[in-house]
């Protein structure tokens, strides 16, 4: 659609890959092969983790949680942008371009509240182990979970709600290549200082908050692991909390970024890079990171491979 002033924007074009035209394909062929692998390596920790008794612990139970939310959070985002890169017209409808925005919010500020969650799980199982049971138990996992929804849902909820309650006449042309905040915000005919002020407030507290408490909790834990007797003991405590540090520095660096920003700060082509690293390539490198590079982890896929094969 072609849109001229004084008409209601009814679709929006996404022109993130514009300037790549001669590489669409390439594009999308190595995307395809990343979320598809992306796909696979979730199904596998899920499935192990449901499937091995062994594996029924908290760390697990998050672990599985954050692989479903990577799951949705990529196939939001990457089949629509996989099915643009091969069409002429990349376009979402107005209503598609905020469901897109609902749905990416909702999981990926539920993420941010989980590796909180995760933090903490790590603070009670070194600093308090005797107690590790008790406080962590599948009841107290669970309300975590849904807590970390919770608050991801409402706040999803009030951002896409000041964004798509903004008049749009101008413009139909997103920078990006798919319905985030500031390429949308971009594109309105006019917006207040206050919606961008509770936007920016917003993603600060999904962002802040949730970085203090893992904060926190990695200096209790550093502290209470310098304590250790032994150097065996040090490095053990020291690399179950590597993987889930790893993930916090790239999950929270990119997202700062992001979000973080006034609008006059607002980069397109910057922004599209950094998006393709949290939307495609975070995801593939999570499940790696976290499980497959785990001896325990491997066991038990072992297991469940060997039991596999003996029932068919």
């Amino acid at each position: 659609m072609e849109c001229v002033n004084e008409t209601l924007v009814t679709e929006f074009v996404f022109l993130g890959f514009s300037s790549l035209a001669g590489l669409q394909q390439l594009l999308f062929a190595v995307f395809l092969l990343v979320y598809l692998f992306t796909l696979g390596t979730n199904a596998i920790i899920i499935s192990t983790i449901v499937l091995d008794r062994a594996l029924h612990t908290p760390m697990y139970f998050f672990l599985a949680v954050l692989s479903c939310f990577e799951t949705c959070y990529t196939f939001v985002i990457v089949p629509k942008m996989l099915v643009d890169l091969l069409a002429q017209k990349k376009a979402i409808s107005f209503l598609g371009c905020a469901i897109q925005m609902f749905s990416f919010l909702f999981l990926g500020c539920s993420h941010s509240f989980l590796l909180a969650a995760m933090g903490y799980d790590r603070y009670v199982a070194i600093c308090d182990p005797l107690r590790y049971t008790v406080l962590m138990g599948h009841g107290v996992c669970v309300r975590l979970v849904a807590a970390a929804c919770a608050c991801g849902f409402t706040v999803a909820q009030i951002i896409t709600s000041l964004v798509f309650h903004l008049p749009f006449h101008s413009s139909n042309q997103l920078h990006h290549f798919f319905c985030d905040i500031s390429p949308v915000l971009k594109v309105a005919s006019y917006h207040t200082h206050f919606s961008q002020i509770v936007i920016i407030m917003l993603c600060a507290l999904v962002l802040v908050i949730p970085l203090l408490l893992i904060l926190v909790s990695y200096i209790r834990i550093i502290s209470a692991i310098l304590q250790f007797p032994s150097t065996l003991g040090r490095y053990k405590a020291f690399s179950t909390c590597a993987s889930h540090l790893i993930i916090v520095i790239v999950h929270y660096g990119c997202a700062c970024f992001i979000y973080l920003r006034l609008k006059s700060y607002y980069s397109s082509s910057q922004d599209v890079l950094i998006s393709v690293s949290y939307t495609i390539l975070t995801p593939l490198f999570n499940p790696m990171i976290y499980s497959l590079r785990n001896k325990e982890f491997k066991s038990a896929l072992q297991r469940v491979v060997g039991r596999t094969i003996c029932l068919s």
